[in-house]
């Protein structure tokens, strides 16, 4: 069966995109179809490696494909056309800023846990911990070296089990001296680690920021393309106090929210398994139903996801019982990233209908 490159890119409408609900022509998502020697080369504007959705569409594709008669050769390529601004931090695809409204809710720890969760899905990553005050990334994520640095004074981020690494701690003599910072230093400090630390090609940066709504938070804002934040709360209302006042900020700086975390959801008794709210029950739903957020998932009390980190972090830890809520939890966090930048993509170029016959004769 032949098929021409026309007639392909109309089938394409046949696949809708399962988290806007429109297909992948009518968004934009289709740069190009080239088809020689049995082979479809087809170009997506896709830009969150190894999301789950956006797996899944390419393998309706390639099932598309393979109907036709065609060996499928897929490529993804975004840049300035889609929306997307690459003059700072160019060769990194996303930056996932990890925020909480207070200390103590676990923000780090799911940070963390985020970074190695999205290398174990075979991205390539980085993980900065700008919590400059405590800087405890290291603690779930121990390096396996000393920073390098680069003729150009370039700070070379030592690697965590595949993950690159840069923190605060790292500048410390002792892993117990306090960082005494005025904010001035602090802004130098994140400079530093946003203009002066070769990264390499990433397909995710997770920022771990500080608590609150400082000036360190306002500033990486206001210094790096976001691609969108993660809100961590605990159920408690003081906690979810300062959890809205964390959302309101992103959404009056026009960072997107991917969606709120609710850590310490629940004590599941390793004697009876009933399972009890310590801390109050479904307290993020509020914020949820409030600033229309998703929520990306709960994560139940357990000794081995934040009481003692010092292990690893626990999404690649095979043996823990919290383990599948932490994949899943990295699963929906990469989807909606996928899903924040084909939105982008879709109100920047999206197409017509390649179906679509004409209305009007040019002259």
């Amino acid at each position: 069966m032949s098929i021409t490159e026309h007639e392909l890119k109309i089938r394409l409408e046949e696949i809708e995109d399962p988290d806007i609900g429109e297909d992948i022509v009518t968004l934009g998502l289709v740069n190009d179809v080239v088809i020689e020697d049995e082979t479809a080369r087809i170009s997506l504007a896709f830009n969150a490696p190894y999301a789950p959705s956006e797996m899944e569409i390419g393998g309706k594709i390639r099932e598309l494909c393979d109907e036709v008669g065609l060996e499928a050769d897929l490529r993804a390529h975004v840049g300035e056309e889609h929306g997307f601004d690459d003059t700072v931090l160019p060769r990194v695809r996303n930056v996932i800023a990890v925020a909480s409204g207070k200390g103590g809710v676990g923000k780090t720890t799911v940070a963390a846990n985020l970074a190695a969760g999205l290398e174990k899905r075979g991205a390539m990553v980085g993980i900065l911990d700008a919590d400059i005050h405590g800087p405890n990334v290291p603690r779930i994520l121990p390096v396996e070296g000393e920073p390098g640095v680069m003729p150009n004074e370039d700070i070379v981020p030592p690697r965590s089990d595949g993950v690159r690494v840069i923190s605060m701690g790292f500048m410390m003599e002792d892993e117990d001296d306090p960082a005494i910072l005025r904010g001035p230093m602090v802004n130098k400090f994140m400079l530093k680690f946003l203009e002066g630390v070769e990264w390499g090609r990433l397909d995710y940066l997770v920022v771990d920021l500080p608590p609150g709504t400082g000036d360190a938070t306002l500033n990486l804002l206001q210094s790096m393309p976001v691609t969108g934040a993660v809100v961590v709360t605990t159920p408690q209302e003081m906690a979810l106090d300062d959890t809205r006042k964390g959302v309101q900020m992103f959404q009056k700086h026009d960072t997107p929210v991917l969606g709120v975390v609710e850590n310490m959801s629940s004590f599941v008794c390793p004697s009876c398994g009933d399972e009890h709210g310590l801390f109050g029950t479904e307290g993020a739903d509020g914020i949820v139903d409030n600033y229309d957020v998703p929520l990306l998932g709960r994560i139940p009390i357990h000794p081995d996801f934040g009481a003692d980190g010092t292990s690893g972090p626990i999404v690649k830890d095979d043996d823990s019982p919290v383990q599948e809520h932490v994949s899943d939890l990295v699963a929906e966090i990469s989807n909606s990233v996928g899903e924040a930048n084909r939105r982008t993509v879709a109100e920047n170029t999206s197409d017509e209908p390649f179906d679509t016959l004409p209305t009007e004769t040019e002259d």
